[in-house]
């Protein structure tokens, strides 16, 4: 049975698919690609069908990542397929949880850097937007930080079944 994650953030052209091309990779490292499917998707609809912000795509070329993706808006009936759904800030939080259907998708939808134990209370990924590459390197440096967290959280949940 696969487990399935989707990170979210506004637009999804820059925070959520980083986490998602991040993610994926780990994923693939760790040998469980076969069992984890990663997505993502924007609280909003405004860049559905787009890329990912050019700056997004330098910063994970950059580092090595593959990159490829088409921003999307997230819909409540995804809740049903989904096991998490990673929010890369409390705003995504709190809208995610209140498109949530029931008590139980709302209690799967967690914040990134809540698997990043350095990253103390300030569980925010900042929009680096309306910034310079600067912001999307430090985003990228949170998403790895708490990819970590997050992959042994799943890798958890993943063996649980399994067994």
């Amino acid at each position: 049975m696969t487990y399935r994650v989707c990170f979210v953030c506004t637009g999804n052209i820059c925070r959520s698919p980083m986490a998602e091309v991040v993610f994926r990779a780990r994923v693939a490292e760790a040998g469980l690609d076969g069992l984890v499917e990663v997505d993502s998707a924007g609280t909003g609809g405004w860049h559905e069908g787009d890329g990912a912000d050019p700056r997004t795509v330098a910063v994970l070329e950059e580092n090595g990542y593959d990159t490829g993706h088409t921003a999307r808006q997230f819909q409540p009936s995804w809740f049903s397929r989904l096991d998490l759904v990673v929010a890369l800030d409390a705003g995504h939080l709190r809208d995610l949880r209140r498109l949530a259907p029931t008590e139980e998708d709302a209690r799967k939808v967690r914040l990134l850097r809540s698997y990043a134990p350095a990253a103390g209370d300030d569980l925010d990924v900042p929009d680096p937007y309306y910034g310079g590459a600067d912001g999307f390197e430090e985003c990228l440096e949170m998403v790895e930080a708490a990819s970590t967290g997050l992959l042994a959280a799943v890798r958890a949940d993943v063996e649980g079944r399994v067994a």
